[in-house]
Order: C-alpha cells, then structure tokens, then sequence
C-alpha cells in the first residue's frame, strides 16, 4: 500500500512590492514599484512550498478565494486541487475574450491565471517530499542541466522629469546597478546597458523593448547592436506597435540582423493582430514570436491556423506549468518554436521560469528575463 502525501495544513497569500526603474513601453514607462502576489502553502511534514504572480487586487481575492479549496488537501493531488480550480472560475465582469492583443495592461489581469502559483506552491511540496527538483515532477522530466537567457533592454527615461519615487543607486558600487537607475534613449546608451549586462550576466543574446520612439530610430538600435554583437541573436518587441505596412518596410531585408521580431503589429482595418502578422510573415519571410495573440489554447488554434507565428512565449503565469510545457511539446512536434516571457518579478518567478524550461522538450529559445 503507498503511503499518503503530505496534507496542506495552511495557505496564506501576500501582496508584496518591488522597485522599478522607469523603463519605457508602448504603454509608457514603468512605475516606481512593481506588485506581485506570493502564496505560501504548508504541509504536516514541515514543509514549505512558494509560488509567485502578477500583483493586483483582483489576482490577489481569487488567490485567497482558493484557500478553502487547497487547505485540507494531499499534496500528491495536485492535479486534482488545480482542476476543482480551474473549473470553477468564471469568467470576470468586464473580460470581453480580446486579451492583450492591444497591449491594454487593465486585461493582463484576465489572462494571469491566479491558481498557477498555487500549483508552483504545490509543486514545490511535492519535490521536497521526493526529494527530485521540480523540473523532473514537469512533462517528461528534466531535459537539460543549464537554461538560456537573454538580455532584455529597454529605453529608460529621466526619472529626475517626475516627483514619482524613483530609487537613486547612482553610488551603488555595482556598474549595473548605477546603470539601470538612469536615462538611457540613445542608440550608443543601449548598447552600453547590453555590454554591462553581458559583463554581470554572461549574456550572449538580446532583446530591444520597442514601441517607445519611431520604428525607424529603434531599428538603428537595433543595427547598432547588431555590429558591436555581430554573433549575437538580436530581436526586437514593440508589442504591436506597427502597422503592418511601416512593420513590413521595416523588417524587409533584415533578416541578417534579426533573429525574430515579437509581436510587431496590432489589430488593423478589422482584422485581428493574428491575421495581420500573417501578412507580415508572408511579406518579409522573418520569424516572429508572441506573448499577445497566442495567451490561450483557442487563441493559439487561431494563431496556429493562419500560420502567425513561428515561436509561441508560454509564459507558465498564462498558462501554468503544466501547460506551458504542453505547448512546448506541441510546438516540438510542429517544428515551431517554444520560449517563455518575462515581465517584472521576484526570484521565485525566475526560478519557477528556469524549472520550467528545464524540462521543455525540443531546443527552446532564450527566455526573456527583466
């Protein structure tokens, strides 16, 4: 006879805040702080299990709606915890299905599924009590020892415009950490924020956060980090940003230079973002990837059809774990291309990020990481 797993003896939820740097985006620029959201679950082994999510209140009452739900349960059933979950929710007032495909960040919140730290909480438990790490309780288990990450840079502006309270690290005796404070718009400026990073981190391939300045000024950054990384992949996100016939005169031609570009338009003359970045595929013959049209299993049928996208970002927070390495492995399957992306977060998110692409069948791309 087995013997039962450890049961939850205690759930709680914690609404925490972070510092930011006042990072640019077609939405404008980032706050002084970031929020998240961080379940801590225990079991009658003594154990304790972490997972992380977006902040807000909205993620923060579903996540504490699910306590009864969770308390009181096996950790071996995990799946059946997340499940009772899942099919119990609703859909929300005032979530109209269109997602983020506009990059309207009051809907993130209705693509975050909540219940997705609970199940990294859980899973947590369950390697403890195996004594594997998580990465072997995912898919097919582990399937390599080292995840790469990209670089991801951003225009940042004069924090000094605004009384909002930007931290100072200007004295910090850390290069990055004085960089990342300060303004950064020029292309020499970007490709300084990319070689300091590649000096801490060790990274080989980056990522410009577009949709800030004219599409033309930001594809010289683009090219200015192509000379000075001639063997680095570089890759543009402008987050939709682009009609489709400024993105198609844009890109044409430089596939040389990029690797991918990441959602490049938006919805246009009544066709959705899937439809267009079809047409920008066909026109310019240049990968593209996505976070915004391709967040759910029906968006991706659509998105898959008319052949969209070459690289689906399944970040694990829109998806689940378990999900995100689902379409990893469909993906794999297709000849496509599997990547996770990244937003402001804490280390229990990288760490959950890294497990994650362990165990991602198939040879993924660099997953974004702020």
């Amino acid at each position: 006879m087995l013997n039962n797993t450890p049961v939850i003896t205690d759930m709680n939820v914690i609404p925490v805040a972070g510092y930011d740097s006042m990072e640019m985006t077609l939405s404008g620029a980032h706050a002084p702080y970031f929020t998240r959201n961080i379940v801590i679950l225990k079991d009658n082994s003594g154990h304790t299990g972490i997972g992380e999510i977006h902040g807000g209140e909205y993620t923060c009452e579903c996540l504490t709606s699910y306590i009864p739900l969770v308390v009181g349960q096996e950790v071996g059933k995990y799946r059946s915890i997340l499940g009772t979950i899942h099919r119990g929710g609703r859909k929300a007032p005032g979530d109209d299905g269109e997602g983020i495909q506009t990059l309207d960040i009051s809907k993130l919140k209705f693509v975050v599924q909540a219940e997705w730290a609970i199940e990294c909480a859980l899973l947590d438990l369950l390697g403890q009590h195996l004594g594997v790490p998580v990465c072997e309780l995912l898919a097919e288990g582990k399937q390599r020892s080292q995840v790469e990450v990209l670089g991801y840079l951003f225009y940042v502006s004069d924090k000094g415009k605004t009384d909002l309270p930007y931290i100072d690290e200007s004295h910090s005796s850390d290069s990055w950490f004085r960089m990342r404070r300060r303004e950064m718009t020029s292309h020499e400026q970007i490709v300084e924020q990319a070689c300091c990073l590649q000096e801490k981190y060790g990274f080989r391939n980056f990522k410009l956060k577009g949709g800030v300045f004219s599409g033309e000024y930001e594809m010289e950054t683009i090219r200015a980090l192509k000379k000075h990384f001639p063997n680095g992949r570089i890759n543009i996100d402008p987050n939709g940003a682009w009609g489709l016939t400024e993105a198609i005169g844009l890109c044409r031609g430089m596939g040389h230079i990029l690797s991918y570009v990441e959602d490049p338009c938006g919805p246009e003359a009544g066709f959705s973002s899937r439809e267009i970045m079809a047409e920008f595929k066909n026109a310019t013959h240049i990968p593209v990837a996505t976070n915004m049209i391709a967040t759910n299993w029906r968006q991706f049928y659509h998105a898959a059809a008319l052949k969209s996208v070459d690289i689906v970002l399944a970040d694990p927070h829109f998806w689940g774990l378990e999900g995100s390495l689902r379409m990893a492995a469909l993906l794999n399957d297709w000849g496509l291309t599997w990547g996770s992306h990244s937003n402001n977060h804490f280390d229990i998110t990288l760490t959950t990020f890294a497990h994650v692409a362990a165990a991602a069948p198939g040879s993924p791309t660099a997953l974004d990481t702020h």
